[in-house]
C-alpha cells in the first residue's frame, strides 16, 4: 500500500470503511485507480461489521450476531487483498470545495488532495428525546451492540429495551442469545401503521424482499417465545431517576406501567450523517418517508457539487447490502468522471450493481411505513432537552421559532447545536420543531449551517500541518 504522507494526491479518497466505502475502494483499486480509504475506527467494517476480522468461524459470537454480520468478513477480506491504501483511526475534520481534505491521526494533522471524493459516512441512530433520556444509564441500542461486536461485552444488570424497527428487534434477539438480562421490551410500533403499509407489500414480495421479511418474522417469533415481558404500542415513555436511571414509566394501550430499570436502551431507527455534505454546500432534501434530511444524489452517487459523491446510508437509509451496491455505483461513476472508462463500460460495470441494489431495496418502502418515528420524539414537549451538548429544551427552540428565528439564529441565542457534536444529535429534531411551528414540512434551511472542523481538533494538531513524520 502507498504511504499517504508521501503521496498526498489521490484519484479518489473514500471516507468511511463500512459496506459502501469498502465496496467502493475495492472496486476502484481493482480498476487500477489510486484510492485511499480513510476511517475513524481501528479496523475496517464500519458499524455494521465492526470487529469482523476478529471473528472466529463457528464461534459463539458468530452465532449470536448472525449470518448477516458474518457476511461482512468476505467484504473486508476482498478489500484487504486489493491494492487500496487504508488509513484507520483517522478523522476527517475539513474539506474544501477543491477537494483538499484535512485529516488527523494520533494528534497529527495533514492535508490530502483528491480528484474525486466518496463520502460513505453511514448513518447514526435517531435521537430519542424523551423525559430522562440524558440520565446516566440511558444508552442507544447501538451502543450495546458496539460493545458486543468490538469487545464481547454484555450488560451485567437488567436492561429495558425501548423502541421499534428492524434493528431494534435484531438487537433484542442478539442480547437474548448473548445472555443479556432483558427486563422488558417496550415496543413503540403502532398497529395502525400496518394498514398504511399494505400498499408497499406487493413490491416487498419481490427481489430480496421475501428474505428480509422471513428474517423479520423469525426475529419476532423468537422474541415472543423468549418469555421476556413485552409491552406493545408504548407511548408517553418517561425515564426516571435522580443521579442515574432507576425506573421507566409508560403507557401501553389504556394502562400505565412503571418498571424498575438499571439500563435503558433506546432505538427509533437511523438517519443519514449529513454534516460533511452540509459543510460543502451540497443540495439536500427532506425525505417524508424516512423523516430525515439527505443529500440529493443521482444514480452514481453524484451530488450537486462536482467531484463529490455519497454512497450508502449517508445518502438515505438503504441497509448494509444496499449500501454495498451503492458504493460500487459511486466507484463506477468516479471512474467515468476521471476518464478511465467510457459510458458504455460504465454501464456494463454498473448493470449487476443496479440489479442487486434494486433487489435489496424492494422491502425498504414497507419498513419505512411500518416504523416511522413517533410524533412525541419528532416534536417533543417543551420541557424535554433536545440539545444535549448545551442543555437546550424543545420549549426554548419552539419559543424562538414562533418569533420567526431559524436554526442558525438560535445558535447565537441559545447555543443550540454549538456543542462538540456540531448538531448531529439535535439537528433533525430542531428542524422538525421549527417546521411544526410553521405548519409545513422541514426545509433544507431549517438545518444548521455546518462549518469546519467537523470533529473536535486541537490547536496542537492544526500546528502540525505540513510536517513530515
Amino acid at each position: 500500500m502507498t504511504d499517504p504522507v508521501t503521496n498526498p494526491h489521490w484519484d479518489v479518497v473514500v471516507i468511511g470503511a463500512g459496506p459502501a466505502g469498502l465496496a467502493a475502494a475495492t472496486l476502484l483499486a481493482e480498476q487500477k485507480t489510486s484510492v485511499l480509504l480513510v476511517d475513524e475506527q481501528p479496523e475496517p467494517g464500519g458499524q455494521i461489521y465492526r470487529g469482523i476480522e476478529r471473528l472466529q468461524a463457528g464461534s459463539a459470537k458468530a452465532h449470536i450476531l448472525g449470518e448477516d454480520y458474518v457476511y461482512g468478513a468476505d467484504l473486508v477480506r476482498r478489500f484487504r487483498s486489493s491494492a487500496a491504501s487504508y488509513r484507520p483511526e483517522t478523522s476527517l475534520w475539513h474539506v474544501t470545495p477543491k477537494l483538499e481534505l484535512f485529516v488527523s491521526r494520533g494528534g497529527v494533522a495533514e492535508t490530502l488532495q483528491a480528484s474525486q471524493l466518496i463520502l460513505a459516512t453511514g448513518a447514526m441512530e435517531r435521537a430519542v428525546p424523551v423525559a430522562g433520556w440524558t440520565l446516566p444509564g440511558v444508552v442507544t441500542a447501538g451502543a450495546l451492540q458496539i460493545l458486543l461486536k468490538s469487545s464481547g461485552l454484555v450488560a451485567d444488570q437488567p436492561v429495558i429495551l425501548a423502541g421499534s424497527g428492524p434493528l431494534f428487534y435484531l438487537l433484542a434477539t442478539q442480547c437474548l442469545a448473548a445472555g443479556v438480562p432483558i427486563a422488558a421490551l417496550l415496543d413503540t410500533a403502532k398497529a395502525r401503521h400496518m394498514f398504511g403499509a399494505i400498499g408497499a407489500l406487493p413490491r416487498a414480495l419481490t427481489g430480496a424482499g421475501p428474505g428480509y421479511l422471513s428474517k423479520g418474522v423469525k426475529l419476532m417469533r423468537a422474541l415472543r417465545q423468549s418469555g421476556v415481558p413485552t409491552y406493545r404500542g408504548v407511548e408517553d415513555l418517561q425515564i426516571l431517576g435522580e443521579n442515574r436511571v432507576s425506573e421507566v414509566q409508560f403507557r401501553s394501550g389504556k394502562r400505565k406501567h412503571r418498571l424498575k430499570a438499571g439500563i435503558v436502551a433506546l432505538h427509533e431507527g437511523v438517519v443519514p450523517m449529513v454534516n460533511a455534505t452540509r459543510m460543502l454546500g451540497c443540495e439536500h432534501t427532506w425525505d417524508d418517508r424516512q423523516h430525515a434530511f439527505h443529500p440529493v444524489t443521482d444514480t452514481w452517487g453524484a451530488t450537486s457539487h462536482a467531484g463529490i459523491r455519497v454512497a450508502g446510508d449517508a445518502a438515505g437509509i438503504v441497509g448494509a447490502r444496499g449500501a454495498e451496491h451503492q458504493g460500487g455505483l459511486a466507484a463506477v461513476g468516479a471512474l467515468h468522471d476521471l476518464g478511465r472508462i467510457d459510458s458504455a463500460r460504465r454501464d456494463r460495470l454498473a448493470s449487476a450493481e443496479m440489479r442487486a441494489l434494486e433487489a435489496h431495496m424492494t422491502a425498504r418502502p414497507l419498513l419505512d411505513r411500518l416504523y416511522p418515528p413517533r410524533a412525541e420524539i419528532k416534536t417533543p414537549g417543551d420541557d424535554i432537552v433536545v440539545c444535549r451538548c448545551e442543555n437546550v429544551t424543545a420549549g426554548a427552540v419552539r419559543q424562538l421559532a414562533t418569533q420567526g428565528l431559524g436554526p442558525n439564529q438560535m445558535k447565537a441565542a441559545l447555543r443550540c447545536g454549538m456543542g462538540p457534536c456540531q448538531g448531529r444529535l439535535c439537528g433533525d429534531t430542531v428542524a422538525q420543531i421549527i417546521a411544526d411551528t410553521r405548519g409545513t414540512a422541514p426545509r433544507p434551511s431549517d438545518y444548521y449551517n455546518i462549518r469546519a472542523p467537523l470533529k473536535p481538533v486541537s490547536i496542537g494538531e492544526i500546528s502540525t500541518l505540513g510536517e513530515r513524520r
